[in-house]
């Protein structure tokens, strides 16, 4: 694929000419998968089993759409989306420099981007969804960039070695306890935490802000080892343009698919068999604290990384035509625009499908759920399509940089 000549580099937000395909051909698919992996927390009047997630009173074909989930995407998405985080900070941090910016005060408009992402989180929770990402992916981005975006490529390949370290060790941890009979089973459903089940919207709020709060930020930003590695392989990686150049890295991004990809597959492999009915797995060692889940999300970083891989190694291999061709010039869209479309996800979702709202999600199964994500999705796809041949930013994208760039952005 012959290079793109590309404009000098300028202070405020990447134009579009300074943009790759791959890691926004990466963001819009990753969208899409983000969107049918939340799908359960909205089966709120379904009767759930000891993993809390996924429920068990479906037909075949909701236990299809769960075996594909928890295999491929339970656990597995997130990773990939904290590697393309920790991937774009780097390239933002890079561009400042090299426009004439000290790098202490690139870092200074880095603070400034993610204290702004967890105002974001916050708003989402208290009015959407409890699961929101992006008040974590904020708050795990402050703290990284100070300590790692600076520092030389061999310090931030032995930081992501260790946080993998301590996430193998907390994952044999809670091995060692379920063989001692010490882990408990996950006995209240995730749909409760998300509140998508309380039928009063301030309570809900309540509950969605707490669960946010301590679960899901607090509790993923201090514990959440594999988005530290992922985050921090990111910035590794950004630094040698391995998505932007596929071509130079072929051999690296082949092996990380090849490997990452199966172990992620592997990994999710008995949860999904035990939801399935096929293998008796005790109930204690299923839920969030039980073993199986922390061997799911052991694998679940190497499956993240070999999706990014694949999407390095897809933008590769595809044509110019192709990659300007109206499918991947949609997906690409969205990916430009993932702050907006991740929370216009949730708008047409949780109105939709809560009890505080229309209660739609009591009629649904697994399979009919993710089939709604489908459309929930491509509706989205086509507005982000419509901004892009407009030459439009998302509306939360452009709220995003005036406040970090200010009016002139």
């Amino acid at each position: 694929m012959s290079a793109i000549s590309r404009p000098p580099t300028r202070r405020g937000p990447a134009t579009p000419l300074e943009r790759s395909p791959a890691p926004d051909l990466a963001r819009g698919v990753m969208l899409l998968l983000i969107v049918l992996s939340n799908t359960g927390f909205y089966l709120w009047a379904a009767e759930h089993g000891p993993t809390g997630w996924h429920p068990v009173d479906g037909s075949a074909i909701d236990g299809a759409v769960q075996f594909a989930m928890i295999t491929a995407l339970d656990l597995r998405v997130y990773p990939m989306f904290a590697f393309l985080f920790g991937y774009g900070m780097m390239q933002l941090f890079r561009r400042q420099v090299a426009a004439g910016r000290t790098e202490r005060s690139a870092l200074v408009l880095l603070s400034k981007r993610h204290l702004c992402l967890i105002a974001i989180g916050a708003l989402h929770a208290g009015l959407l969804m409890a699961g929101d990402i992006v008040g974590l992916y904020g708050l795990v981005g402050l703290a990284l960039s100070w300590l790692f975006i600076r520092r030389t490529n061999r310090t931030l390949l032995i930081a992501a070695g260790a946080a993998v370290s301590l996430l193998l060790l907390l994952t044999a941890l809670t091995v060692l306890d379920a063989v001692s009979g010490a882990a408990t089973a996950a006995t209240t459903p995730s749909t409760v935490y998300y509140a998508a089940g309380t039928a009063d919207w301030g309570a809900a709020a309540v509950t969605r802000l707490t669960t946010w709060l301590f679960s899901t930020t607090l509790v993923g930003g201090f514990l959440g080892f594999t988005f530290h590695a992922a985050m921090l392989l990111g910035f590794w990686a950004a630094r040698r343009r391995v998505l932007e150049r596929p071509g130079a890295h072929l051999g690296l991004l082949r092996a990380t698919a090849a490997i990452g990809i199966p172990i992620g597959l592997l990994g999710g492999l008995p949860v999904a068999l035990a939801q399935v009915g096929v293998l008796d797995i005790a109930p204690n060692h299923l839920g969030d604290q039980g073993p199986w889940f922390m061997v799911q999300m052991a694998t679940g970083l190497p499956a993240g990384l070999g999706y990014a891989a694949l999407f390095g190694l897809l933008a590769h291999h595809l044509s110019e035509r192709a990659l300007r061709g109206t499918a991947a010039t949609v997906v690409a869209a969205v990916g430009k625009r993932s702050l907006s479309c991740y929370l216009a996800h949730s708008l047409l979702f949780a109105p939709l499908l809560a009890a505080w709202g229309l209660g739609l999600g009591a009629h649904f199964g697994s399979a009919s759920m993710a089939l709604f994500a489908i459309g929930v999705w491509l509706v989205v796809a086509i507005g982000a399509y419509a901004l892009e041949r407009a030459h439009r930013k998302g509306p939360a994208e452009a709220v995003l940089r005036r406040a970090v760039y200010g009016p002139a952005a």
